[in-house]
């Protein structure tokens, strides 16, 4: 019975050690959360500060204070920071080839935060992969497309990818192309064009919109329309001015051809 109660007193520290571990685990977590959710929320309510620094801010805290709550749980078991330093320290190069990912991605965390590619809320292209910023921490960018799929990317394939940013600028350039039939009247439809970019607000009056045949198809004349447009209103704009030329060219007469070949029958 004695031999049962010393096992029981040995492994009761253990225990306790365990349950203290637990307990600074689960109040750091939660601590590094709602701290740096509130950085994040004052930040961000200031009109003079980018969004993009206060989820980046927001995240080395997080990451600081975790620091801190494994530096503490190690302690409650005897382990020392300075041991843990030292060892690290003797297996630096090992370390440093296992991590050269993360540590890449955190390095470059800061050059996205530093020169700003890219914000959030801005739509672009990383690599290919395109969609909208909605997040920028120390070692993801992620982002969210047109068909609200979210995407995570590792900073240093971001950084050290061609990025292409549609919403750096607050205008855009919009080109539209419409086919006519080459027995149409190409000035009547380039009018037309015009007409219905004139009738449009959204449409900038400078630079001034143009129209101006392009191509010669198998099947049809080309017409390429150039108009600006603030950049929020890239996409609509494309969408309503291409049924609005299609409804008038029905109207004017102008034909929108297709494909077709021709036969030719030779006599025998």
């Amino acid at each position: 019975m004695e031999g049962i109660m010393e096992s029981l007193g040995g492994f009761l520290p253990v225990v306790i050690n365990v349950c203290k571990a637990l307990l600074i685990l689960i109040v750091g977590w939660v601590a590094a959360g709602i701290l740096s959710s509130m950085v994040r929320s004052r930040i961000n309510k200031n009109v003079n500060i980018d969004k993009t620094l206060g989820n980046f801010v927001a995240s080395i805290i997080k990451w600081v204070i975790l620091l801190m709550v494994l530096a503490a749980v190690l302690a409650v078991f005897g382990i020392q920071t300075t041991s843990i330093v030292a060892m690290l320290s003797a297996a630096t190069l090992a370390i440093g080839l296992a991590l050269q990912g993360t540590l890449s991605d955190l390095a470059s965390g800061f050059m996205l935060i530093l020169f700003r590619p890219y914000k959030i809320d801005q739509f672009v292209d990383i690599g290919g992969t395109s969609g909208t910023v909605v997040d920028i921490n120390l070692f993801v960018t992620e982002l969210v497309t047109v068909d609200n799929v979210q995407i995570i990317i590792p900073n240093g394939q971001a950084w050290g990818s061609i990025i292409t940013n549609y919403s750096h600028h607050d205008t855009r350039r919009l080109d539209l192309t419409f086919g006519i039939d080459y027995g149409d009247d190409a000035d009547k439809a380039m009018q037309i064009i015009l007409d219905q970019a004139a009738a449009d607000e959204r449409v900038f009056k400078d630079p001034e919109p143009w129209a101006r045949v392009t191509n010669l198809g198998d099947s049809s004349v080309d017409l390429t329309a150039r108009l600006w447009c603030n950049g929020a209103d890239y996409w609509e704009l494309k969408f309503e001015m291409t049924q609005a030329v299609k409804e008038a060219f029905d109207k004017g007469g102008v034909t929108i051809p297709y494909p077709h070949s021709v036969e030719i029958h030779k006599e025998g």
